[in-house]
Order: structure tokens, then C-alpha cells, then sequence
């Protein structure tokens, strides 16, 4: 049993690391289609499609490298291997804020991508401190930390935009190091030596990781639920940029708040609705509940042929931030202990997939519909297609996937290539739900 103390100062740090990472990453949105078109000289859609290749290689990057981060974070522990993505994330900020050319953000795109595995690590830093009363509740600091996070960065992003598109690249970088600072003073260890297991070459790259994943009864269609979720999501930092400045004429300061809206609705339905809700309704029901609203809010963005709508839709919608903490603990309840670090970067790589198809996806078709020559401009469509997929991952949700049998969790522990010693410590820990 760990003690209390320990878990609140660990959530806290591991809150506040999310929530510098996330602020770092949304300080430069509202800069992006400006600074793009800076660079390359580009016009809107063609820099829209420019930022699109941007967040492809980053996802790349995450893909190929969340579930080597994941396993080294199951046979090393998760504060070091938090450090170091953070650090690299700084770096990555530096460059971008000096690059000279376009294929020079790629490469503090590449680290940028190497860096993102924190976030697994970080889900992975939650499951250790989590038992089945509080897991969905805890996991619900990452949407606060997004809320937060997305409600502040844009706000600060568009502020220090107005001083040059560069700006925020080094307010990112600040913030950065010193989040790395923060935890190398601060942040504890929470996987316990007797819960590490052999690091595994086979099981350390993304497809060992999704078969890996395959022995746990059940996951599958989770991670379905989230690919068809994720990839809807994607539609976010892919075109909201550059649907607001196109459609509505938003300056870089109107987007960025825009987005601190959309983040301070999310950070309070995290903070305030979701621990009554779930309690009340469990975690598939508001799970289905925030999947519902995720599908009208997207719907709304598309229709909303006039900026003020898109702050009534914000509003309206604000419960579809109730989806993702549910899901995250109904994917943790699947796996032992020994394997929380690799679950989560399986799903970093699934998450990942969606940030290379989505940005593809989305900006072609905010390209294609907003082309001079077009017969109907019609640039809400990316939320159009978005609202589909959503529907489809709700549909999913409610056929496929069940709760975890008793016995279940045992099985998939004696099911998996582990050493004998790790089957017979997995035994030991199996929850009895």
C-alpha cells in the first residue's frame, strides 16, 4: 500500500510536468500558419498542408519510439526516463525558434516526437499510484493538465506572437527547462523494483508492442475505441489554426484565445464533473456520455459559419473532455502492473498513427474545400469527417468492448512470454474484479 503522501506529491509533480509539456506545445499554435507562411512564403492552405507534414514526422517519430520509451520505463523506472523527454523537448523548442529554413524544423520535430513518449510514461506513472476506486479519477489529472495546459499556452502563444513568430518557440523552450528542473529536484520513483521486468528487444518496437499487447483479453478493441477517437482528435491542432484565420479572420491572439476556452472547459469538467459523474455513472457510461458529446461538438465546429458560434459550441459541448480519463483506466484494468509502461506506449503508437493520418487527412481536406476554384467552400469539413469517425469509435465502444472478467487479469499475466518469476509475481498482484 503506498503511502498517501507520497501519491499526492507524486500526481502533483507528474501534473505539473504534463502541464508545462502541454503549455509548451500549445504556446506555439497560434504562431504556426504565420510563422509557415513567414518561412516558406507559402498562402494559408498551402501552409496548412506544410503543417501537416510537420506534425507527420513528429508523430512518426512517437511511433517508432513511444514503445522503446515504454519498455525502458517498465525496466528502469519512469522518473528517468521523464527527465530526459523533457530535456530533449527543450531542445527541440531552441531550434525551431532559430531555424532558418523549413527542413530545419524537422529535425526539432524529430526530437520533438522522441520527447512526446513522456506522456506515456506519465499515463504509466499514474497506473502505479492507482487502484480501481481512483484510477479513472486520477487519470483525469491528464485532461486537466491538457485543459490547463491548451487553455494558458495559446493565450501566451498569441501574446508573445504579437511580438514575432519566434517568440514562443523560446517561451516554450523557458518553460521546458524548467519543468526538467522541477523534476530532477522533485519527482519521485513509483515503480517499485519488485514490478520491473527484463527489458526485451522483440517487445520494444511498435509492432512487438501491439502484438504484445494481444495478450491481454480484450485490449484490442479498446485500442480500436481509441484509434477511431484519437484520429478524430486530430483535427484539432491539424486545421483549428487555420479554419479560424480562414473562415472567421482571426488574428493569432483570437485563436490563441479561442483555444484557452476550449482548454479551461476541458480543465474544469476534469476537475469538477468528472470525479461525481463517474462515481454516479461508472466509467462506461460516462465514457459513452463524453463520446456523445465529442461527436455534437465536432459537429457544431463544422457548422459554425460565424466566430461567436464556435464559443457557444465550446460551451455546449464542454462534456466531451469526460471520454478520455475512462478509457485510459478501462485500457489500465486490462494489463498487470509489470506492463503499464508498455501499455501505454502501445497506445503512444496507436495515438501516434492517428497524428500522421490525421494531419494528412484533415488539411487535405480543408485544402480541397477551400481551393479558389471549388464550387462550395465549405472549410468546416475536417469536423464534418471528424464527428464520423467519433460515431464510429462510440459504436465500438458499445458493441465490443466489456468489462474485465474475474480471472482475467490473471490469465493474461500467465498468457504473456515473461520469466517465470514475473508470471508468478503478476499471480500474486491480480486484482480481484
Amino acid at each position: 500500500m503506498l503511502d498517501k503522501i507520497f501519491v499526492r506529491r507524486g500526481l502533483f509533480l507528474v501534473f505539473l510536468i504534463l502541464l508545462l509539456d502541454i503549455m509548451g506545445i500549445a504556446i506555439i499554435v497560434p504562431v504556426l500558419p504565420s510563422y509557415l507562411q513567414e518561412l516558406t512564403g507559402a498562402s494559408v492552405g498551402e501552409a496548412a498542408i506544410e503543417g501537416g507534414w510537420l506534425l507527420l514526422v513528429y508523430s512518426g517519430m512517437q511511433f517508432l519510439f513511444a514503445p522503446l520509451i515504454g519498455n525502458l520505463s517498465d525496466r528502469f523506472g519512469r522518473r528517468p526516463i521523464l527527465l530526459a523527454s523533457v530535456l530533449t523537448f527543450a531542445i527541440d523548442n531552441l531550434i525551431c525558434a532559430v531555424a532558418t529554413s523549413y527542413w530545419t524544423l524537422f529535425v526539432g520535430r524529430i526530437l520533438a516526437g522522441i520527447s512526446g513518449a513522456s506522456f506515456g510514461t506519465a499515463s504509466a506513472f499514474i497506473a502505479d499510484v492507482s487502484d480501481d476506486s481512483n484510477r479513472a479519477r486520477n487519470f483525469g489529472l491528464i485532461g486537466i493538465a491538457f485543459g490547463t495546459g491548451f487553455a494558458l499556452g495559446p493565450v501566451i502563444g498569441g501574446f508573445l506572437g504579437e511580438l514575432g513568430p519566434r517568440v514562443p518557440f523560446y517561451g516554450a523552450a523557458a518553460l521546458s527547462f524548467v519543468n526538467f528542473a522541477v523534476g530532477l529536484f522533485l519527482l519521485p520513483e513509483t515503480l517499485d523494483p519488485a514490478n520491473r521486468r527484463r527489458f526485451e528487444w522483440h517487445r520494444a518496437n511498435p509492432l512487438g508492442a501491439l502484438k504484445q499487447m494481444r495478450n491481454y483479453p480484450g485490449i484490442g478493441w479498446v485500442g480500436l475505441v481509441f484509434f477511431l477517437y484519437w484520429l478524430a482528435h486530430a483535427v484539432y491542432p491539424a486545421v483549428w489554426s487555420f479554419v479560424s484565420s480562414y473562415r472567421y479572420g482571426w488574428s493569432e491572439g483570437q485563436i490563441g484565445l479561442s483555444l484557452g476556452i476550449f482548454g479551461v472547459g476541458g480543465a474544469l469538467v476534469m476537475a469538477l464533473v468528472l470525479p461525481p459523474v463517474v462515481s454516479k455513472l461508472g466509467e462506461r457510461r460516462t465514457a459513452t456520455l463524453g463520446l456523445t458529446f465529442t461527436a455534437l461538438g465536432m459537429l457544431g465546429y463544422a457548422a459554425a459559419w460565424q466566430g461567436w458560434m464556435v464559443y457557444v459550441v465550446i460551451v455546449a459541448t464542454a462534456l466531451e473532455s469526460l471520454a478520455d480519463p475512462p478509457l485510459r483506466s478501462i485500457a489500465s484494468a486490462h494489463v498487470p502492473p509489470s506492463a503499464q509502461g508498455e501499455l501505454q506506449g502501445a497506445l503512444t503508437s496507436i495515438s501516434s498513427i492517428t497524428t500522421i493520418l490525421g494531419p494528412l487527412l484533415f488539411t487535405q481536406i480543408f485544402a480541397l474545400f477551400t481551393k479558389p476554384e471549388v464550387v462550395y467552400s465549405f472549410s468546416g469539413a475536417p469536423y464534418a469527417v471528424a464527428a464520423g469517425l467519433i460515431v464510429a469509435s462510440l459504436s465500438v465502444f458499445l458493441l465490443r468492448v466489456r468489462p474485465v472478467p474475474g480471472g482475467a487479469f490473471e490469465h493474461a499475466a500467465r498468457s504473456t512470454t515473461d520469466a517465470p518469476q514475473e508470471r508468478s509475481a503478476r499471480r500474486s498482484e491480480a486484482p480481484a474484479d
